[in-house]
């Protein structure tokens, strides 16, 4: 049977998926509590509270390519399986007396499990995913992350009530109860990989990598800015903005996540980026709630769907034995993104006003654009939905 042919795995999927899923609200649901955590248990200034709060991400960024490559040589199953007993294990050393040093070293600790848990389990959604449904895949393995990390938020908020030792028990739980669902599931053969040096930025993840650092320019304006910009102009509920944004993101993977399967990545790439750009810009412009929500829903559209199809331009390009690898250093692109657009679109902000956030946004939307169009493709095959 070809791998186009091959039945889709749904339970191998669930298995992975839910894996993920449980990973990150366990990694989640320390966020709504920890800066608290920090100033009442060693009266830190918001230097150290940034830095407990975003070491993890500093980790990932590094580890995530690391990561892939190991997954390749390793086994897929082996480094998730790695990743979600290392977040497991943080949940359980956030009880222990370590001090701020300490915390960071953990929060660091947590960065290498969630690289590990992310880019393993991504590319062995990859391996599992007939051809034709492979940016579906991409694009739901994404969702199931989202969900995670907004049911662990959510559940951090509502468990600290009884207490900072309550969510830190949930921190290990859910991510053990992820290694279990992950150990369900058979191991994939390994693909024929020469050893070597390590593959940490493999050239097939660089443009794309590239585009996606450029379209977070978007996301993180958003993030930290539409309740703000709309307050400004004296329109109340912005946060309803932030929600429509969320639900359209998931929902357009949901029910039309085959489209960049069917059409193909480059095409699906330039309506992402521009549909992207146009939400933006509405929302830059918005009079009122309701301009503002079409615009949060044009971008959510366009947003949803970019990340898939440029992790399928890295797929289409990239060795069946180091996707692991090329997805690590990929996704690397977005952590980084985020690094330098937080505080950049902070300086725009405070430099032009909050509607020049995005407009900047929509400009590096356009330029996400340039840069994935330069990608070298093969020719797209069109596939038949159902």
């Amino acid at each position: 049977m070809s791998d186009e042919e091959k039945p889709l795995p749904r339970l191998a999927l669930a298995g992975v998926f839910g894996g993920l899923f449980c990973g990150y609200m366990g990694l989640s649901a320390v966020i709504p509590v920890l800066p608290r955590f920090v100033r009442e248990g060693f009266g830190a200034p918001d230097l150290a509270v940034g830095l407990a709060v975003t070491a993890t991400g500093l980790a990932a960024l590094v580890v995530r390519p690391i990561a892939g490559d190991v997954a390749d040589r390793r086994g897929y199953r082996r480094v998730m399986q790695a990743g979600a007993l290392i977040v497991a294990a943080g949940g359980v050393l956030y009880f222990l007396p370590v001090g701020l040093a300490g915390l960071v070293a953990v929060r660091l600790m947590l960065g290498v499990g969630e690289a590990s848990l992310f880019t393993a389990g991504a590319a062995w959604t990859v391996s599992l995913a007939p051809h034709s449904r492979r940016g579906q895949l991409i694009g739901l393995y994404g969702v199931s992350m989202w969900f995670g990390i907004s049911a662990g938020t959510f559940l951090g908020a509502v468990l600290v009530r009884f207490g900072y030792d309550t969510v830190w028990a949930f921190s290990a739980a859910a991510p053990f109860l992820g290694l279990l669902l992950i150990s369900s599931v058979a191991a994939p053969a390994a693909a024929a990989r020469p050893s070597g040096r390590l593959d940490l930025l493999l050239r097939p993840a660089a443009l794309p990598g590239l585009a996606l650092a450029l379209a977070a320019a978007g996301y993180a304006g958003l993030a930290a800015f539409v309740v703000l910009h709309l307050q400004a102009r004296g329109i109340p509920s912005g946060f309803v903005v932030l929600g429509t944004f969320s639900v359209v993101y998931a929902g357009t993977r949901l029910f039309i996540g085959r489209v960049p399967d069917q059409y193909g990545p480059r095409r699906v790439v330039v309506w992402c980026g521009i549909g992207e750009a146009i939400g933006l810009l509405v929302i830059a412009l918005a009079p009122n709630l309701a301009v503002a929500l079409a615009g949060s829903v044009v971008m959510g559209v366009g947003f949803s769907l970019l990340h898939p199809s440029l992790a399928l331009m890295v797929m289409n390009r990239t060795d069946r034995s180091k996707q692991g690898a090329a997805l690590g250093a990929y996704t690397s692109f977005w952590d980084l993104g985020l690094g330098v657009w937080g505080p950049a679109t902070g300086a725009v902000a405070s430099g032009f006003g909050y509607p020049a956030v995005f407009v900047v946004g929509a400009a590096c939307a356009v330029a996400a654009v340039a840069v994935a169009l330069s990608v070298r493709q093969p020719a797209p095959q069109p596939v038949a939905a159902g």
